[in-house]
């Protein structure tokens, strides 16, 4: 998928350390920003989106514990905690604090990146039996029905499958090549098809799209209000 760049922020007073990850994540296909210390951090907060954060724990100033516990209370992000201690009491306390992971150095970057996988993976799923809604436009996944202006329209499988991958990764571009894996469909027409049809049920106006867009030249986007 195109322009699905998860951006990953990392905070560490360790030049070496900021830098080497910093490298080998952006090799990975992350985006990657660095902050020396928790003001950096906390600035960067204010202007940018982040996936991830990535958050050492003994660092000058305020300490990532400190971080972690003023960040939980205002945004919805998962933390990564690095340190050096490896006590039990430290990583409890870290997981306590509202951390989603802890790993202890000295550590291998690809387990860092096998930890940071798992938890965008397990942020994107969505869930089947929550209702989602796009514009005025209520989805119910596990009954396979959209309920738009209180008029009813059933979803095939296909679309359903379409629909679940667009709402876990909102503002990302599908190719009609993702999308036709995705629904198990092959032929480009019917992919056009299949889109139509979802912008019948998702869109007040499906000849001037709102939410699910085209792309020019790139494929479809889905875009959650």
């Amino acid at each position: 998928m195109e322009n699905n760049k998860n951006h990953i922020l990392i905070v560490d007073d360790d030049d070496r350390i900021r830098n080497l990850l910093k490298d080998y994540l952006s090799e990975n296909n992350y985006i990657v920003s660095t902050a020396e210390n928790a003001a950096q951090a906390k600035e960067k907060l204010l202007y940018f989106k982040f996936d991830i954060l990535i958050l050492d724990v003994m660092m000058p100033g305020q300490n990532g514990y400190e971080l972690t516990k003023e960040i939980k209370k205002k945004i919805k992000v998962p933390v990564i905690l690095l340190t050096a201690k490896g006590e039990v009491e430290d990583r409890i306390r870290g997981l306590e604090l509202g951390a989603d992971d802890y790993i202890g150095k000295p550590f291998e970057p690809k387990e860092l990146l096998l930890r940071i996988k798992n938890i965008i993976n397990k942020n994107n799923k969505v869930d089947l039996k929550s209702k989602h809604y796009v514009g005025k436009a209520e989805i119910d996944l596990n009954k396979m029905t959209v309920n738009l202006n209180n008029k009813f329209k059933k979803i095939n499988n296909s679309e359903k499958k379409v629909l679940i991958d667009m709402l876990a990764n909102p503002g990302t571009t599908f190719s009609r090549e993702e999308i036709g894996k995705i629904s198990g469909i092959s032929q480009e027409r019917s992919i056009d098809v299949l889109i139509t049809r979802l912008r019948q049920k998702l869109e007040i106006n499906p000849k001037n799209p709102k939410y699910l867009q085209t792309i020019r030249g790139s494929g479809y986007v889905l875009w959650i209000e």
